[in-house]
């Protein structure tokens, strides 16, 4: 198979293999984001609160986020392409269990588990196989900028198809669509095959694993109890992190002992790829953190229903699409460390231009402005930062740092919809919504600040390898 053509672009044969890697992300992205819009209409049927809703969806990127790095490692054991497949059969099954749901657990059990699990299975695939298939630096950043582009738009979309759907039929139809996007990409899969063959003989870190996942768990549930009792906040917090210490302990142990453990320590040794990591966190914890805070103002205080929530979004993603549309031009001219610090910048500043504005006006074109600028900065910076992660590791770790950067990117997802939704279900109101804005850009500062120490000279062309775009 020609890898590329004249152009230096893949060949037409891999492009075919890229749609459906591409529209993996897109539906799984699209799923952390499009509930958002449907919190009135889906705590009614549901007979819940938003507080159930907001707890649903941060369970889901949770799942995800636990489950990442161990569905990262099992694909050595099992198969690239047959790990894919089951998980976009189990998300399916997930999709559909939850457009039937008759209350909050029957949700919580299609869409924050099943479909958790199915993300956490198909999408290391997602990004091993377009490494393995993509050997050449041009066409394998090309390849990595569409998956990164159509991730970004399909969390930042999500709220606004989310809403079309709700408004025109159902928030259970919303669902039925995710499944029928999944049977779409079962169909154009069908011709992608695995470069390396599965080793039954691959260990498996099961201790590694389970510590990892309990760990994530604990933390971010320690944050949904921030507003019911504070004892049990600092207890969970403290216990999640004693166990991710044991989880850091186990993995040293199990290299010294010549074993293979859940994830190489080495991969925290770079100061340049934790320093991405870093930023890659705060930027989805940024942008679910702002879909949730936004949406949920809307319907709740303002009493806006879906369409009119989803069509305020628009804003958020036409910048993020301008922005990612012109990742691989920019790349080509600014160093890595700059676009991740311009992008930083432009999404602090759409925060306050956002609060400023919604304070000021009852219009809903208020709001444009500001989720127009943190969707353009958003964007701009999203595959820059995972480029920077991927191209600290030779080809040898990129399935293990995939697996921990999609980790890290959606432990961000559900820090932000969490911390968000925690201080504004406290008390939905305007003053609410603009403390959750604040916590979400003092978290962006912190991000600007960690790019900064990033090195100067990086730019995309000297990356081995890049992958971006939440789960």
């Amino acid at each position: 198979m020609a890898q590329t053509d004249v152009s230096g672009r893949p060949s037409r044969a891999l492009r075919r293999v890229l749609v459906p890697l591409a529209l993996a992300q897109f539906i799984c992205s699209f799923a952390g984001s499009n509930m958002n819009v449907m919190i009135n209409d889906m705590s009614k049927d549901l007979g819940t609160t938003v507080q159930g809703i907001q707890v649903a969806i941060t369970l889901f990127l949770l799942v995800m986020a636990a489950l990442m790095i161990p569905g990262g490692k099992l694909t050595d054991r099992y198969g690239r392409k047959r790990c894919f497949t089951i998980g976009l059969t189990v998300y399916g099954i997930g999709a559909l269990i939850s457009a039937a749901a008759p209350g909050l657990g029957i949700l919580i059990l299609g869409n924050s588990i099943l479909e958790g699990v199915g993300t956490a299975l198909l999408i290391p695939p997602v990004y091993i196989l377009t490494t393995l298939l993509f050997t050449q630096t041009a066409s394998r950043a090309r390849a990595f900028g569409a998956i990164s582009a159509m991730g970004g738009i399909g969390a930042a979309a999500g709220p606004l198809i989310g809403g079309l759907i709700t408004s025109a039929i159902s928030w259970r139809a919303a669902f039925v669509f995710q499944a029928l996007v999944i049977a779409a990409i079962l169909l154009l899969s069908r011709n992608i095959s695995d470069p390396l063959p599965a080793d039954r003989t691959k260990s498996f870190d099961t201790v590694g694993a389970t510590l990892s996942a309990v760990g994530l768990v604990m933390v971010v549930l320690g944050i949904l109890a921030a507003d019911n009792s504070g004892w049990l906040m600092l207890a969970l917090l403290v216990a999640g992190a004693l166990v991710l210490v044991g989880f850091f302990l186990w993995v040293r142990a199990q290299e010294r002992a010549g074993k293979e453990p859940l994830l190489s320590t080495s991969l925290f040794r770079n100061r340049t790829s934790n320093l991405g990591l870093v930023t890659q966190n705060i930027q989805w914890l940024i942008l679910l953190g702002v879909s949730f805070t936004v949406a949920a103002y809307l319907q709740t205080v303002r009493g806006y229903d879906a369409i009119q929530t989803g069509v305020i979004f628009t804003a958020a993603t036409v910048g993020l699409l301008l922005s990612s549309l012109g990742a691989e031009r920019f790349a080509k001219r600014r160093a890595q460390r700059t676009l991740i610090m311009l992008g930083f910048v432009i999404t602090i500043a759409g925060v306050v231009v956002l609060i400023a504005m919604v304070k000021g006006s009852p219009s809903p074109w208020a709001f444009a402005p500001g989720l127009f600028l943190i969707g353009f900065g958003l964007g701009g910076m999203l595959t820059p930062s995972v480029n920077v992660v991927q191209s600290s590791f030779g080809d040898e770790l990129q399935g293990e740092i995939s697996g921990l950067s999609r980790s890290i990117s959606n432990l961000g997802s559900s820090l932000g919809t969490a911390i968000a939704g925690t201080i504004l279900v406290a008390g939905l109101s305007n003053s609410a919504e603009a403390a959750a804005l604040i916590v979400l850009a003092a978290f962006g500062v912190v991000g600007f600040a960690a790019a900064a120490f990033l090195p100067r000279g990086m730019v995309a062309q000297t990356a081995p390898a890049t992958a971006a775009g939440s789960a």
